[in-house]
């Protein structure tokens, strides 16, 4: 782990004035150890986003001693609830310290409206019931009005039992580095922070979408269909037709395409397709803020400023 200056800190190699009575970490056993073990945590994009989110708050080197923490397996207890994420950090004390992070959930009546537009586009609703996070889903919640992570350091209820002032300390620090390796691992711990666990959403997606397919289908009188054709669910012998199932009810409006035209115009949309929105734009310095100075064999940190200028002069933005 970094050192910090002697006396800074209670969890300092030779701690000093009001910290004196405090002693170096105590290593721990069977600790959550983040899988990251140099460079940057997180390799999602939204765990990435909220760690990037967290670091422009110009917290310093708080985060760096957090993330060795992390690394160091400190993090004894880490558990996600709606609006609140609780954990244990082992520091110099026997007992562990306390950490809770609290930020309010969105109310049910803003997720409905979020869950409505998402079961609205097929692409989201597969993304989801896939186990991924489309990176749309962004530009969906700051849509609706709920930004979907934080925007400033103030949201964030920070609490931690160690004397430390500093907020947030080290143990709040690792805390967040672990809470972003598990939106990793479970991308919907991230929804579930913010109020919706993964069933919840995912049952009411199933449901908006059975209700959507349903009112839509047509029968084949209503769709003026005299008798069963291949594009038509057969329904009992000798009675009408059941709805037009799959495929055939989204292209029954596609006009006919000659075969001569066909070959032209296969790789070309039937229907207009609809703009994708925008991904989030990330600066060029990004990268380098995230993997910190190059060891001074390498260049040390004359070489990441001169990185720096380089990136900036080859950003066409």
């Amino acid at each position: 782990m970094t050192p910090r200056a002697a006396g800074t800190g209670p969890d300092d190699p030779t701690p000093t004035g009001r910290y004196a009575d405090f002693g170096p970490a105590l290593r721990v056993d069977g600790g959550l150890r983040a899988r990251s073990t140099r460079g940057a945590i997180g390799v999602s994009w939204w765990s990435r986003r909220f760690l990037e989110v967290l670091e422009s708050f110009a917290l310093g080197t708080r985060l760096t001693r957090g993330r060795a923490y992390a690394r160091r397996g400190q993090v004894l207890r880490l558990d996600v609830s709606p609006g609140r994420v609780e954990a244990s950090v082992q520091g110099s004390r026997p007992r562990p310290y306390p950490v809770t992070i609290a930020l309010p959930p969105f109310p049910d009546a803003l997720w409905d409206r979020v869950e409505r537009k998402l079961a609205g586009q097929a692409f989201f609703s597969a993304r989801l019931l896939a186990g991924d996070l489309p990176a749309e889903l962004e530009e969906v919640f700051a849509a609706a009005g709920a930004p979907l992570f934080p925007r400033s350091v103030g949201e964030l209820s920070q609490r931690c039992g160690c004397p430390d002032v500093a907020v947030p300390c080290k143990h709040l620090a690792a805390t967040f580095y672990l809470l972003a390796e598990a939106f990793d691992a479970d991308p919907f711990q991230l929804l579930h922070w913010r109020g919706r666990s993964r069933d919840a959403l995912l049952s009411r997606l199933r449901t908006l979408r059975a209700d959507a397919v349903g009112s839509a289908a047509p029968t084949g009188r209503d769709a003026g269909m005299p008798g069963p054709t291949p594009s038509v669910v057969d329904g009992a012998p000798g009675g009408p037709p059941a709805a037009v199932a799959g495929a055939a009810r989204v292209l029954a409006d596609v006009p006919d395409v000659p075969p001569t035209e066909a070959v032209d115009r296969f790789w070309v949309s039937p229907v207009p397709l609809p703009d994708r929105p925008p991904i989030l734009a990330t600066g060029p310095e990004l990268l380098l803020r995230q993997l910190g100075a190059p060891a001074a064999a390498i260049g040390g940190p004359g070489l990441l400023e001169r990185l720096r200028r380089a990136y900036q002069a080859l950003d066409p933005g």
